[in-house]
């Protein structure tokens, strides 16, 4: 019989929110308590630090991106596996060989960038390049809400709330529609220049529009439309496609959760998605699962 494990979700944002529904949902899990130290939710446990719970198996790290190295690596010290959904893709590489020695050490696990993209995503990618070595794969986003990028936004001094939209234009090549909503006094030019040259904007089309109330444009539904053309052996004009629309945060969670099943499956160490066997993010008996899925 398996043991139930036993989750703290750290954070009760857009992602934090889904993630204990997810975690509710799941029979092999247990949610112990919410980290957060701005809410009051009924019927949950919520403490200001993760010492504060007791038995914690795995810790999902729901909080903004550039937060989670130094978040993940005080959980991992404990000796708490963690998931979080880190998603500056130019620094997984770096980020997960950085927690590689601090969940080696303290003999947990830390799965990395474990949403939909990076994540899942990720997943496919590969797939697609082992279906067809030779050829491109383009990944095109949207229409629709970038948390990360959103919440990149709302960090900028004077920025009151923010809303950032992926808009593709084909051949992975994206725009970023951004709408700010400002602290009176804040000047909108700074801020601007602020949004278009951060690490998260820079290397895409962007522009950027003061709003009154940013909550009147909000809509956390996103998709994605992968595309890969190339060549199996010698056989060319292969084309794959996968195509999704999604609620980004609750999508997100949902990975999440998966993720934190397949940390106890692991040796201790740090691990993005397409390094793990993909039946171990589902619950059940394996020959069940093979049974039913291949």
């Amino acid at each position: 019989m398996i043991n139930t494990i036993r989750i703290a979700v750290i954070g009760y944002g857009n992602v934090g929110k889904f993630a204990v529904d997810a975690v509710k949902q799941a029979s092999d899990m247990e949610l112990v308590g919410v980290v957060d130290q701005a809410s009051s939710i009924k019927g949950i446990n919520v403490v200001n630090s993760i010492k504060d719970l007791k038995k914690v198996d795995v810790a999902l790290i729901c909080i903004p991106s550039r937060a989670m190295p130094q978040y993940a690596r005080e959980v991992l010290s404990l000796g708490i596996n963690t998931v979080d959904s880190y998603d500056i893709h130019a620094k997984i590489a770096d980020f997960r060989k950085d927690l590689q020695a601090v969940a080696e050490q303290n003999r947990a696990v830390a799965v990395v960038s474990a949403g939909w993209d990076p994540g899942t995503d990720s997943m496919v990618r590969c797939m697609f390049e082992f279906m067809a070595p030779s050829g491109i794969t383009y990944t095109n986003f949207g229409p629709g809400m970038s948390m990360g990028h959103s919440v990149a936004v709302k960090s900028i001094d004077g920025v009151k709330d923010a809303l950032a939209m992926t808009i593709p234009a084909g051949a992975g090549i994206h725009r970023r529609i951004v709408y700010v909503e400002l602290d009176q006094g804040t000047d909108f030019a700074a801020v601007e220049n602020a949004v278009k040259t951060d690490p998260y904007f820079i290397k895409d089309e962007t522009h950027v529009f003061q709003v009154d109330n940013v909550n009147d444009l909000k809509d956390m539904g996103h998709g994605v439309v992968m595309e890969r053309k190339g060549v199996s052996g010698i056989t060319h004009n292969q084309q794959l496609k996968l195509a999704m629309t999604i609620n980004n945060p609750a999508l997100t969670a949902q990975i999440m959760v998966a993720a934190a099943r397949a940390s106890l499956k692991q040796r201790p160490g740090a691990y993005t998605l397409i390094q793990i066997p993909i039946i171990d993010f589902i619950y059940g008996d394996t020959d069940e699962i093979i049974k039913k899925l291949v």
